[in-house]
């Protein structure tokens, strides 16, 4: 792993969060650099959306310090994340839209609403457009989100999280409730977010498969497909959390993974959809 700190883009020391007498992260230490793949699994309620709030700043640590971007976090205010929360993308849970506005201006509402980016509205309905195109949805413009497929829905969230060109993009469950053609669709544009754009990435999802694609594919800018990685997760710097009740239960490689004997961290490896 790289040991450049200028490229380090998440790093959490030892960080815990409590509910009342509920730890929700129990000293979680970590760190990830740019175009680094994580892969949290889990069980429902083991701290895979806790980390995430807690790496965006929303949540503040009890105890440990949490560093994005190389900057220390866990102290700041407010009004001072605003400008680290502009360089962080977030897919969350359902995709996250906002039932009342059109497509455009939800993939929109990063850049016309963090003051950080200062972006000018001809500048901004660019940007809309080319995310729309990168998820091929370009056509939905003025369209509402109910008048969109729960697969188009979370391409448009996809296309929302990464409208600002984040170098690190959180996804909260992005392929849940999707059959596994859509899924498929989903996981395919983050490599393709990855790869184009170094983009650190933090991946939470109960479906093994989502974690295995992530760690065997790329895509190659050249032929516009998603073609196996020779090296496989070695190549592609992808690593696997399990997360059980807060605290990490593994930590490492697929290959790791899939070897590992835990009958908790099993559960998680070669599930069906």
């Amino acid at each position: 792993m790289p040991d450049d700190k200028s490229n380090s883009v998440l790093r959490f020391e030892h960080v815990t969060v409590q509910f009342g007498e509920l730890k929700a992260l129990d000293g979680i230490s970590f760190e990830m650099f740019s175009g680094e793949t994580r892969v949290l699994f889990g069980a429902a309620g083991s701290g895979k959306t806790v980390l995430m709030k807690t790496a965006l700043g929303l949540l503040k640590p009890d105890s440990g310090r949490v560093s994005v971007f190389g900057q220390d976090i866990t102290d700041l205010s407010e009004h001072e994340l605003f400008r680290i929360r502009a360089r962080v993308g977030v897919l969350f849970q359902e995709g996250g839209l906002f039932d009342s506005l059109t497509i455009e201006e939800n993939v929109g509402y990063p850049l016309m609403n963090l003051k950080e980016l200062d972006c000018p509205p001809e500048q901004c309905r660019k940007r809309v457009e080319e995310a729309l195109r990168f998820v091929e949805l370009e056509h939905t413009l003025e369209k509402f989100p109910s008048e969109l497929s729960g697969g188009m829905r979370r391409r448009v969230g996809i296309a929302r999280a990464v409208v600002t060109e984040p170098p690190l993009v959180l996804y909260d469950s992005p392929t849940a409730g999707l059959d596994p053609i859509t899924a498929y669709t989903i996981i395919a544009l983050i490599v393709k977010q990855r790869d184009l754009k170094n983009t650190a990435t933090v991946m939470a999802t109960h479906r093994y498969q989502d974690g295995h694609f992530m760690a065997n594919y790329r895509y190659d800018p050249n032929t516009g497909r998603i073609e196996p990685a020779n090296g496989g997760g070695a190549a592609l710097r992808t690593v696997f959390m399990v997360m059980r009740e807060g605290r990490l239960a593994f930590e490492g490689t697929l290959d790791e993974l899939e070897s590992s004997t835990d009958p908790y961290v099993q559960k998680f490896v070669r599930r069906e959809s």
